[in-house]
């Protein structure tokens, strides 16, 4: 048997996994369920389950956070999400499984039947390390520099949201809600960032991929980001953008 936890913040959503692997994976075996990322890892680590099904998108803590607090990580990993969007598509490329909500029961099957290999020539969770060594590589890049009126600022590139030009001056606005302004233009601070989780969307917009959740075609095209901001797509970027996501 493969031993599994299931974690997601949306009840409904595990209501519903949980009845696709009753009914089409017998040789699975759900050991929990959480709601609650927190209490998820302590399970995990206590438990030691053949495979994981994770939510990447939860309020409380989205789970590249959880999976970097794990001691124990000799599973399988299947993302479950609403969202196929580049930062999930970079872990497929990796080997990990990802199943779009709702999930399809083919997909399924075929996730799970790559775990039964993986567990029997003793494999599971070497793709997981991998993507986590990665990962963690990716969040010791330096640190970006920008100038404000007497005084430099250095920030993380996931210190910041997005960038709007205002003439001159450029707005900084950062995830924890401040907003910084930095004279120069926008163009400038582009290039001062430098960073490839950046991308010019409009000649008034610098946005960090990171944290852009949706792509809005009808009404106007626009981005839609994680805590609600809409940040326009211009038509000549728009192809341009949507290649350098599935990249």
């Amino acid at each position: 048997m493969i031993k599994a936890i299931i974690v997601d913040d949306e009840l409904s959503s595990i209501k519903s996994l949980q009845w696709e692997i009753e009914n089409f994976c017998k040789h699975v075996e759900i050991c929990d369920s959480f709601t609650s990322p927190v209490e998820a890892i302590s399970a995990i680590n206590y438990l030691k389950p053949d495979c994981v099904f994770l939510d990447i998108e939860m309020p409380e803590m989205d789970g590249f956070q959880l999976l970097n607090k794990l001691s124990f990580r000799d599973f399988d990993l299947i993302i479950t999400t609403a969202y196929d969007n580049y930062a999930i598509r970079a872990f497929k490329e990796s080997a990990i499984d990802y199943l779009l909500k709702p999930i399809d029961s083919d997909d399924l099957i075929k996730s799970i039947s790559k775990i039964k290999k993986n567990k029997q020539n003793s494999k599971l969770g070497l793709e997981l390390k991998k993507v986590l060594n990665t990962f963690t590589q990716q969040k010791t890049i330096k640190k970006i520099a920008l100038p404000l009126a007497g005084k430099i600022i250095y920030l993380e590139p996931d210190d910041i949201l997005f960038c709007k030009a205002d003439g001159n001056y450029t707005e900084i606005f950062l995830k924890d809600g401040k907003k910084e302004m930095v004279s120069k233009k926008i163009k400038n601070v582009e290039n001062l960032i430098n960073n490839n989780s950046f991308f010019r969307v409009h000649n008034s917009y610098l946005v960090n991929i990171h944290y852009i959740k949706e792509f809005i075609k009808s009404g106007g095209q626009y981005l839609v980001l994680k805590d609600q901001t809409k940040i326009p797509v211009s038509r000549s970027k728009k192809e341009d953008l949507l290649q350098f996501l599935t990249d």
